[in-house]
């Protein structure tokens, strides 16, 4: 592991905005009361990256709580030390595997879903890993609040025309869907935040595929 690396391992554990679980759940059904010390919504933004959305979401709205998830500590260093730097206390990084969520998160906890540009994990022998694939859908539907809706940005067309599939098997209706974001009607401010990614896919002219849609 190189140093930089380690370097931002070991400052994350100082960081106030960041937890990490590995073991109990001291937060589950209280990220609201019990982490920021208000009853406002938890939205969550999984495989977070380096938490540009996070960060972003989070100014944009400051009467919601806003939380980034992902395993790679590296990367939420970055979005964690934004946060600090530029004073936005709103956000979190929680640094846990995805696919464990149910245990860090209760029922009708989560107000909001965020997935952007997540690895479309293509091959047919990962797709259980997918971001929308059936078991996380289960998994959000149990976690949202009532009508509490999930958001897909993504490069891949693959993981698109996927995701309308698996919501079609299980009767869900997007409430948007576009396959070219920004020539649409929908690229309104929260949608047109850009992540380093993203910034790159548009530079090569990529199309950017939208959905979103609530159980």
């Amino acid at each position: 592991m190189g140093k930089d690396k380690l370097r931002r391992f070991a400052e994350i554990d100082d960081f106030s905005n960041v937890v990490q679980l590995q073991a109990g759940q001291p937060y589950k059904g209280q990220w609201a009361a019990g982490f920021f010390k208000n009853n406002r919504p938890v939205v969550l933004e999984l495989a977070c990256g380096k938490g540009e959305y996070t960060v972003n979401l989070a100014r944009l709205f400051p009467q919601k709580n806003f939380i980034g998830i992902d395993y790679k500590g590296n990367r939420i260093w970055r979005g964690a030390k934004t946060a600090i730097e530029d004073g936005v206390p709103n956000v979190a990084f929680l640094r846990i595997q995805i696919e464990n969520l149910t245990d860090y998160f209760a029922p009708g906890e989560v107000e909001e879903i965020w997935i952007t540009f997540p690895d479309p994990q293509p091959q047919l022998s990962r797709e259980r890993k997918r971001l929308t694939s059936p078991r996380f859908l289960n998994m959000y539907k149990v976690l949202l609040t009532p009508g509490g809706y999930v958001n897909l940005k993504t490069d891949d067309d693959g993981l698109h025309a996927y995701t309308v599939e698996k919501l079609t098997e299980a009767g869900v209706t997007p409430v948007i869907k576009t396959e070219n974001l920004y020539n649409s009607v929908y690229a309104d401010e929260v949608l047109s935040i850009k992540t380093y990614y993203e910034k790159k896919y548009l530079q090569h002219s990529k199309n950017i595929n939208y959905l979103r849609f609530a159980f």
